[in-house]
């Protein structure tokens, strides 16, 4: 996607950083002659040598080479080594940010989440941070399934965006965020109005007023919540609580007179020989004014 794009081609641009590289370690000793080394009657000589540490500006550069080919597992590798190498400082912090994005786009996205976490913990002032909750919720966001099935995914993907808009309102990610927690939102209501449509096909109409009751309490402003709204008159009539029936049908008139599924509950109401009316003390009156307000 374009918005990765962009920011991969910011992160390899910035492969010179502004601290130094870190020189190779030099041999503690060239070798060991001592007789610590000395074993047998031969006398034979042991030498210990300590291999010297890859500077971390070839690191990095290996690491974007290898996702340039992409070979994101390897990339993930040797950005992970800057951490172990060299800890505490701007390479380690640099190096986080680079696995948590070629996980990503290994795709891992348990692995991008969890190394994403953990740069947030670390580091929740960084210039880089909101760019990180954005992969959170890109990993949580790209394994959303279809709605016959537990929704987690959804949940944690609009709790990420959430929090990034939140913490983050003039990050250049805000405008996608918030078209992905609408999209993650109307996908949450869409559960909840399949299982509710279930109870009321079973006549289990408390169970299905309860699913329908989230969607308006919850989900407000998907385009689900006309249905809703309808499947409210529907439930309450067939239990003869008309008084709610009737309350549901006036509030989806009032704010969606044009729509089909007001027709729809003026007529079952006709059947009956009512009319729309809200009555104010119903919690579904509260629940209208909400809407009015948006």
């Amino acid at each position: 996607m374009s918005v990765f794009a962009r920011s991969f081609k910011v992160l390899a641009l910035a492969s010179a950083l502004s601290i130094g590289a870190a020189p190779a370690r030099a041999d503690l000793m060239d070798s060991i002659t001592s007789g610590f080394g000395l074993f047998g009657s031969g006398g034979t000589k042991y030498q210990t040598e300590i291999t010297p540490d890859i500077p971390a500006e070839d690191l990095y550069n290996a690491g974007l080479a290898r996702l340039k080919a992409k070979d994101y597992e390897g990339a993930a590798k040797k950005f992970g080594e800057l951490e172990k190498q060299y800890p505490s400082s701007d390479w380690a912090r640099k190096g986080l940010l680079m696995t948590t994005f070629a996980q990503y786009e290994h795709p891992k996205y348990d692995d991008a989440v969890q190394s994403a976490m953990r740069y947030i913990g670390l580091y929740p002032n960084s210039a880089d941070t909101p760019y990180v909750y954005y992969i959170a919720g890109m990993s949580f966001y790209s394994q959303v399934p279809d709605v016959m099935r537990d929704q987690q995914s959804a949940e944690k993907a609009l709790e990420v965006f959430t929090q990034l808009v939140q913490k983050f309102p003039k990050s250049e990610y805000v405008n996608d965020a918030k078209y992905k927690i609408q999209v993650t939102r109307d996908q949450l209501a869409a559960k909840e109005m399949n299982v509710g449509r279930f109870y009321l096909l079973r006549k289990n109409y408390p169970a299905a007023i309860n699913r329908f009751h989230d969607v308006l309490g919850k989900y407000q402003m998907t385009r689900h919540t006309e249905e809703a709204l309808y499947r409210l008159t529907e439930a309450y009539l067939a239990m003869g609580v008309t008084n709610e029936a009737q309350t549901a049908a006036a509030i989806l008139g009032h704010n969606y007179p044009d729509s089909q599924w007001y027709k729809d509950a003026h007529a079952l109401l006709k059947t009956d020989g009512l009319e729309p009316h809200e009555y104010t003390d119903s919690w579904l009156s509260k629940i209208g004014k909400t809407l009015h307000a948006i």
